[in-house]
């Protein structure tokens, strides 16, 4: 057993956190793999605003209309294991009350035993999408960093959701990781980034050693990136762009680049608030 134990929250989050859909898709991929229930759920009154995350009107089978509400859930597999298992953390990141929102959900975590918690998150980055999507893998935990090999960030400066709630689980001794993606800035029009979903899942599996689950994300990260090249040939400015990229890259990858190159970039991306870096011509990436 590794570091993070046996109970293993995994949280992912709509919204600043998910460049790209890449961590939330993934949670919902892990999702959809495993039958689960309702551990708890928060009351949305006391966290959203319904003027930046609105309800959603719809109709149910039988045509009745019908009002959903932004919601963040602990979900817990139906079937229980003896081995490591996958707990999921799922929602749309509060407007509010973010130490009251953490405080609940780790109060919940004490008292069902889990072990350990890795956050999802995906980010806007200088990087080119024909090569293999980096990712971030660190943790505040030394006996985590040392048992997995993962990175600590000396990043200071604005946080989401995650690093509230992975702040308050390290605080009550529940070991923790978190995993970014890197998602190209110049393909904010090619969402969701299958390719980013697919590297989160493959380095969850590495640290966990629990299996996950791939679906189709190889074919559709293939169709992905030929989406993007298409774009690139009729696009000059941005052909020469990525050609730019990809020499930067290449050059970090070789033998001589310095292994802490990636999280030099997790922390550039933090410093710009969660932006995506600009370039000339182009619009801004939205805000994540």
């Amino acid at each position: 057993m590794n570091a993070l134990g046996r109970r293993i929250i995994v949280a992912a989050f709509d919204g600043w956190n998910d460049a790209g859909e890449a961590a939330s898709a993934a949670a919902a991929l892990l999702r959809a793999d495993v039958e689960y229930e309702v551990v708890h759920t928060v009351d949305p009154e006391l966290y959203f605003d319904y003027q930046y995350t609105r309800p959603q009107v719809g109709l149910d089978a039988e045509g009745r209309r019908t009002l959903s509400w932004p919601e963040a859930t602990l979900l817990r597999p139906v079937e229980r294991s003896d081995d490591a298992e996958i707990w999921l953390l799922v929602g749309v990141e509060p407007a509010r009350a973010w130490q009251a929102f953490a405080a609940e959900f780790i109060d919940v975590a004490l008292r069902e035993d889990v072990s350990g918690f890795v956050a999802l998150g995906s980010m806007m980055s200088d990087v080119p999408h024909t090569r293999p999507i980096s990712v971030f893998a660190g943790s505040d935990n030394e006996a985590v960093r040392q048992s997995l090999g993962l990175e600590r960030s000396l990043y200071e400066g604005p946080v989401g959701i995650l690093s509230a709630i992975g702040h308050v689980s390290e605080t009550v001794g529940i070991p923790t990781a978190s995993l970014w993606a890197s998602v190209p800035h110049y393909v904010a029009g090619h969402t969701p980034s299958p390719k980013a979903t697919l590297a989160l899942l493959e380095k969850l599996e590495s640290i966990t050693g629990i299996a996950v689950p791939r679906g189709d994300l190889e074919n559709e990260s293939r169709l992905w990136e030929a989406s993007i090249d298409a774009a690139a040939a009729d696009d000059e400015e941005m052909s020469e762009y990525i050609r730019q990229l990809e020499q930067t890259r290449d050059t970090w990858d070789s033998p001589e680049a310095s292994g802490d190159a990636i999280a030099q970039e997790f922390e550039r991306y933090l410093r710009r608030g969660g932006d995506g870096p600009t370039k000339p011509g182009r619009d801004d990436p939205p805000r994540r």
